[in-house]
């Protein structure tokens, strides 16, 4: 170990040892008796168990993952019939935990499938399409594809990181919404507003209001009772954005 710790500074390797003769390793504990060895599942004091609710608007496969692996890991290991049994009563709880139904579990059974000499000489390209899981209606959909060569794989919009991902402000001011406030170039009059729609929009409204002589628009009536020096002022100004403030 000294010699393994020596080659880097920033490297240093320990070793740990077995107390009250068990050991974990991985996801798994390791038991040394006088005459064989046992092995249970091992879980850190950290673990919550915390799987995709039942209830959750998720695809199904996606809800069952955590639960096949569970219960694969607890066929594949050579577990002792009361550690097998321990761990499946924590499987039990995590899926009552979780909103599942409990169904009596039994390994499915090894398939012998058997090839014709024409299917192995017949190489298929298979495609894969992705569809966003909304509910029922997206299962209804991507079970018309089972019999052809397409493969499906599902996803969900409501990962974490689009969750907790900040949008990006757009640069463009006049794209927004809100209060903006037109200054009339000839008295320093100024027109406050609010607006749901972008301020282009709204500023378009305006100018239209101005060129038809329209009453819609308070600012642009105003302008009209002044002299044509200051509505070709505003005209231009409005045009060009320039006497707006957002």
């Amino acid at each position: 170990m000294d010699n393994f710790n020596k080659m880097h500074p920033n490297l240093k390797f320990t070793a740990e040892t077995e107390t009250n003769n068990k050991i974990n390793y991985l996801d798994i504990t390791i038991q040394r008796t006088p005459t064989c060895w046992k092995t249970s599942i091992y879980r850190k004091p950290t673990c919550t168990d915390t799987i995709i609710p039942f209830s959750s608007n998720h695809p199904t496969q996606h809800k069952y993952a955590a639960i096949r692996f569970l219960y694969n890991r607890l066929n594949t290991y050579n577990l002792q019939e009361n550690k097998y049994k321990t761990e499946e009563n924590t499987i039990h709880k995590i899926m009552q935990n979780h909103d599942f139904l409990i169904h009596p579990y039994h390994p499915p059974c090894p398939r012998q499938t058997t090839v014709t000499p024409d299917k192995r000489m017949t190489t298929t390209i298979q495609k894969w399409a992705t569809f966003t899981y909304i509910g029922k209606e997206t299962t209804f959909i991507t079970n018309l594809f089972k019999k052809t060569n397409l493969g499906i794989a599902l996803c969900i919009n409501t990962t974490i990181q689009r969750l907790l991902m900040q949008r990006q402000q757009t640069s463009d001011k006049y794209t927004q919404s809100g209060v903006y406030k037109l200054t009339c170039p000839d008295c320093n009059k100024a027109y406050v507003g609010k607006t749901g729609r972008s301020f282009a929009v709204r500023f378009n409204e305006h100018k239209n209001a101005f060129k038809t002589n329209s009453h819609t628009s308070n600012f642009a009536k105003h302008t009209h009772s002044t002299l044509s020096k200051t509505q070709c002022k505003y005209y231009n100004a409005i045009t060009k954005g320039h006497t707006s403030t957002l």
